[in-house]
C-alpha cells in the first residue's frame, strides 16, 4: 500500500492530450487499478485473503496488498503487477473482481462487462462500485483516446459518404443541364434552319412575281408596236 501520488493526474493529463493529437501512435490503452477497498472476504479459514483481478481470456492479476476489508489501498500505477489489463479497440471485455478459495473454487465479488466508454471522466477515472462487496478505481487515459479516434472515425466516415452523394447528385444535375441545354439548341438550329426555309421561298415567290410582271409589260409594248 502507498500513498496516491501527487504527480498522477498531471501525468494522466498529458498523456491525454498526447494521444488524442497522435492517435497512431498509440499501439493499446493500458488500464492501471487506481485505489480498492473490500467490504468483506469469503474465506474464512485463513487469517487474510487472496484478491486478484482476472479478464476472461487473459492471466489473472493478483493483489498483494489487498488483504483484509474495510482498508483503503491506494496505488500508483507502478506496481510490479500492474498494468491489470489492456484494450486495442472499443470492445469490451468480460472482467471480474475474485478471491482465492481453499476448498472450493473461488468466490466472486463481481463480474461485469469492463469496457473502454466506462472511462468517460477527463482524467480517464472509472469506478466500479459492488454494494457489501468492493468499491474500486480504475484509470485508463488512453481509453478516452481510443474512444475518441473510434467515434471521430465513424463521423469522418459519414461525412466523406454524405460528401460522396452530394457530388454524384451535382454531376447528375450537371449532365441533365448539359444535356438539355444541347437539344434545346438544336432546336433553335432547327427553327432558325426552317425560318431561313421559308424566308427562301418566299423571296422566290417574290422573285417570279416580278419576273411575269415584267412579261406581260414586254408583251403589251410588242403589241402596241405592232398595231
Amino acid at each position: 500500500m502507498s500513498v496516491p501520488n501527487s504527480r498522477l493526474p498531471v501525468s494522466l493529463f498529458v498523456s491525454s492530450i498526447f494521444f488524442s493529437y497522435f492517435p497512431g501512435l498509440m499501439l493499446c490503452a493500458v488500464v492501471s487499478l487506481n485505489s480498492i477497498e473490500i467490504f468483506k472476504t469469503h474465506e474464512w479459514l485463513r487469517a487474510t485473503s487472496t484478491v486478484y483481478f482476472l479478464c476472461k481470456g487473459e492471466n489473472k492479476t493478483v493483489l498483494p496488498d489487498v488483504k483484509r476489508p474495510h482498508v483503503f489501498y491506494a496505488f500508483n500505477g507502478e506496481e510490479s503487477w500492474q498494468p491489470l489489463s489492456n484494450f486495442s479497440s472499443k470492445k469490451c471485455k468480460r472482467c471480474g473482481l475474485y478471491e482465492e478459495d481453499s476448498i472450493t473454487s473461488d468466490d466472486v465479488f463481481e463480474e461485469w462487462e469492463f469496457c473502454p466508454s466506462d472511462f468517460a471522466a477527463l482524467d480517464g477515472e472509472y469506478i466500479k462500485f459492488k454494494e457489501k462487496e468492493f468499491n474500486a478505481t480504475f484509470l485508463c487515459p488512453e481509453c478516452l483516446s481510443l474512444v475518441g479516434v473510434s467515434s471521430s472515425s465513424k463521423e469522418r466516415e459519414m461525412h466523406i459518404a454524405v460528401v460522396v452523394l452530394l457530388c454524384a447528385l451535382a454531376s447528375v444535375i450537371l449532365i441533365l443541364g448539359v444535356v438539355g441545354a444541347y437539344k434545346f439548341w438544336l432546336k433553335k438550329i432547327r427553327e432558325q434552319d426552317q425560318a431561313r426555309f421559308m424566308k427562301l421561298f418566299e423571296d422566290g415567290d417574290d422573285i417570279e412575281d416580278v419576273y411575269e410582271v415584267n412579261d406581260s409589260i414586254i408583251v403589251d409594248k410588242n403589241t402596241s408596236c405592232i398595231v
